[in-house]
């Protein structure tokens, strides 16, 4: 079964979810600060659910829940726990109906963490920051049932095999609520599938492949290659990552997202495994939509991925 995922946000639809800064928050005065936040996440909850409802009526399989469902969580200054907001348990049991809904749907739930999120970092402050988040969202993740948190591996901070061994020390010590979720991305930066698959491989964690950071900081590997042994890190049905540069392959900035996917770009290999791919599209559910329709339409021996331009070594 191949499953198509929604990123987030949606494009035509009249769902949104809400948010705050630090700035407007602290405007208020302190004692009204709590009501806020409240309303905040209740209003998330709600948007969750109907985000989960769309999802359920047009064929779409997975839906990635946005990283500030809880606005200011884990904030230095301004942070807090949903118990401690006026009608906290009513918020928690709200996320859990959607969790419950999800279930009911065969809808599966998936979590990307900001960029700041890195567990490879130098600095034991950022490494530290970075948990606390993990751990706000391996929370929410607990109340709805979502299986994934995927980051990326960070910088390579002028030594790669440095960094990477940070972040396995810091994988041995993260809590079980976000290791058993949490999975690793290749990106168009820094880390390559041939960099990051015998280190998934190593120390047992999921391997998101993203075939477009691939395509953009190509390592020699093919995508067959990369799409099998990337599969075979998962313990259960993995999860890849698709997308189309937004001025073709021979444009300016092809790291850049397109609107829609071209269905060429569409590995061939994909279309025969269990797999969750989430659309990575500035058109959210009408990318997803169409994707879906050219899938279906087109035969497996027709979708021919166009050559990427060579990008230069870093």
């Amino acid at each position: 079964m191949l499953r198509l995922g929604l990123c987030c946000l949606f494009h035509r639809e009249p769902i949104r979810f809400r948010s705050t800064t630090a700035r407007a928050l602290s405007r208020l005065a302190p004692r009204d600060r709590p009501a806020r936040l409240a309303e905040l996440c209740a209003a998330n909850a709600a948007a969750l659910r109907d985000a989960l409802d769309y999802c359920a009526g047009h064929g779409i399989g997975c839906f990635r829940v946005n990283s500030q469902i809880l606005p200011l969580r884990t904030h230095p200054g301004l942070g807090y726990r949903v118990a401690e907001l006026p009608g906290g348990r009513a918020i928690r049991a709200a996320f859990e109906a959607c969790g419950s809904f999800a279930r009911d749907h065969g809808l599966r739930l998936t979590f990307h963490p900001d960029q700041f999120v890195l567990l490879s970092s130098p600095r034991d402050d950022v490494t530290r920051a970075s948990v606390a988040d993990l751990e706000y969202q391996a929370e929410v993740a607990e109340w709805i049932g979502a299986d994934v948190i995927n980051i990326h591996a960070g910088g390579a901070y002028g030594d790669k095999p440095a960094a990477l061994a940070r972040l396995a020390a810091t994988l041995r010590r993260l809590p079980a609520a976000i290791r058993r979720r949490l999975t690793i991305e290749n990106d168009d930066r820094s880390y390559t599938p041939r960099d990051l698959l015998p280190f998934c491989e190593t120390h047992g964690i999921p391997l998101v492949y993203d075939v477009h950071h691939h395509r953009c900081l190509p390592d020699g590997l093919e995508v067959a290659e990369v799409s099998a042994r990337a599969a075979a890190t998962w313990d259960r049905e993995p999860l890849f990552h698709i997308s189309s540069p937004r001025h073709g392959w021979h444009g300016a900035h092809p790291e850049q997202h397109h609107d829609f996917i071209d269905i060429r770009d569409f590995p061939v290999e994909w279309r025969v495994l269990s797999l969750t791919v989430e659309v990575e599209a500035k058109a959210k559910e009408v990318a997803v939509e169409r994707l879906r329709q050219e899938l279906g339409e087109a035969t497996a021996g027709g979708a021919i991925r166009r050559k990427p331009r060579a990008r230069r070594a870093r």
